[in-house]
């Protein structure tokens, strides 16, 4: 582990270069830092998917319509992906181990708040804070984590922190059933209280040395106009693709949407190209490896997230299995990230990022197409156990090599900037797969039991298939000479 110079009470802290660090502190020390940076993120981890297998239950008990459904998901991943960036950047402006505190604070409140929603609009509004706080904790987790962890033990330590990720994943549809089945389902919320609390004693006791990286964002301030255009960016997109099912593709209101959305989007790349405070350095772009790790990002998540979202109801509504029932049934795909994460970074170093992510990624599209041939409106779950597994396994290989991936040569500074991008770009993929995935459904079938639900999650798995395709050759435009070595620069 290693030892941060300590500043002097009010002193803008800054991270030492990689080749300065000392790297003596004791193992102990080193598993309490990854610990306090992790522990938070599987808050987030967890949330996502407990939500979703209680989503049944919660469209009952508040009469809640599909599209309500999708903005009890939408609120929180459309806040969280909109202000990850911003994030990164008040963390270098105001320090990073502040600001995580801050964003743990917020999303344990907010939790607090959807746990005692009365109403839809109440929860969806709690969500999109929960959301808020999200964003601070996965990307600074990640840069704290970079700042304080030895290159060489860089790789092991983003594996755990995957793993991490991982158990939120595994333990999210047991997790949500467990609590569905047995209390009132607030207490999902309720959970993250406690957890919470917790993580905010580590981080005051464990953190206490981490690099805040503020120099030039103190010294040129904070690009507001960017972070505007940005989170409206990413509003109007995911706002316009999950209201367009009900106003129609080609409706005014739904062209409209989208053209302000591609106007904001234009407007937002100008300005960071041309700002002297850009939070996202456009030139990091200019890197391949960069530029393809975060395109994978995007695409696995939207393809495998999305799908995702689908199936779990599908198990629940199509299938009849309770909350519980659908969540240790849904096990064999989401186990194998807490499995393999840990040791996932080993197998980087020895074979290379490009070849492990796709493995997973095409691991991923397999299970996919494997599961659109087989379901049916009587098909049994036992016929749908071997794709999960296999879906299960990719997922192991493709979570925290991606992160891996996009911190690949970069330096001390850049690392909150490079995290943000990849978590913005994982959680945009999120919402958009939700989205997308929501709107074919709609449009080709209904949330009900049977034939209803299967003609609309077909097509939708199909379109996941070939969005994860895409991924696996997204991957190829790694170099392979250096992304082996490049994992422990």
């Amino acid at each position: 582990m290693t030892t941060i110079l300590r500043q002097s009470p009010g002193a803008p802290e800054a991270p030492e270069s990689d080749a300065r660090r000392p790297s003596g502190r004791a193992g102990h020390g080193l598993a309490m830092v990854i610990i306090a940076a992790a522990l938070p993120t599987l808050m987030t981890a967890l949330d996502d998917l407990v939500m979703t297998f209680a989503l049944p239950v919660i469209q009952k008990a508040m009469n809640a319509s599909v599209t309500q459904l999708q903005w009890f998901v939408n609120a929180y991943t459309i806040v969280f992906a909109a202000l990850l960036l911003p994030a990164a950047a008040l963390g270098d402006r105001f320090g990073r181990r502040r600001v995580f505190l801050i964003g743990i604070t917020v999303f344990t409140g907010a939790s607090a708040w959807a746990a005692v929603s009365g109403s839809s609009a109440m929860l969806i509004a709690a969500r999109a804070v929960e959301g808020a706080g999200a964003a601070a904790i996965v990307t600074l987790s990640l840069a704290l984590l970079a700042d304080m962890v030895p290159p060489a033990k860089r790789p092991m330590a983003i594996g755990i922190w995957g793993g991490v990720n991982g158990i939120g994943t595994a333990a999210g549809p047991i997790v949500g059933g467990a609590v569905i089945q047995g209390l009132h389902w607030s207490a999902i919320f309720w959970i993250n209280v406690p957890v919470g609390v917790v993580a905010i004693v580590l981080a005051l006791v464990s953190l206490r040395g981490a690099a805040a990286a503020r120099g030039s964002q103190e010294r040129r301030g904070i690009d507001l106009l960017g972070m505007a255009l940005g989170i409206a960016s990413i509003f109007m997109l995911v706002w316009t693709i999950v209201e367009a099912p009900d106003h129609g593709w080609t409706s005014a209101r739904t062209l409209l949407g989208l053209a302000v959305a591609l106007a904001c989007v234009v407007c937002f790349l100008m300005r960071e190209r041309r700002a002297r405070s850009a939070f996202l350095p456009v030139v990091m772009f200019r890197d391949r490896v960069f530029s393809a790790a975060n395109a994978a990002t995007f695409l696995f998540a939207g393809a495998v997230f999305g799908a995702i979202f689908l199936l779990s109801q599908f198990l629940e509504v199509s299938m009849g299995y309770s909350a519980l029932g659908a969540g240790w049934r849904a096990a064999p795909w989401t186990l194998m990230p807490m499995v393999m994460a840990p040791i996932v970074g080993l197998i980087v170093q020895r074979i290379g990022v490009r070849l492990v992510l796709m493995i997973g990624l095409g691991l991923e599209a397999v299970a996919l197409l494997w599961m659109a041939l087989v379901l049916s409106p009587g098909v049994t779950y036992g016929a749908v156990i071997a794709p999960m597994f296999v879906g299960d396994v990719g997922m192991g290989l493709s979570f925290a090599p991606l992160s891996t991936a996009a911190l690949q040569g970069r330096q001390g500074p850049e690392y909150a900037v490079a995290s943000g991008v990849n978590s913005t770009l994982r959680q945009v993929g999120v919402t958009l797969g939700v989205a997308v995935c929501t709107a074919i459904f709609t449009s080709a079938g209904s949330y009900r039991p049977g034939q209803p639900f299967v003609d609309g999650l077909l097509p939708a798995l199909w379109m996941c298939v070939g969005v994860l395709v895409v991924g696996v050759g997204v991957c190829g435009l790694i170099s392979p000479a250096t992304s082996g070595a490049r994992n422990s620069a």
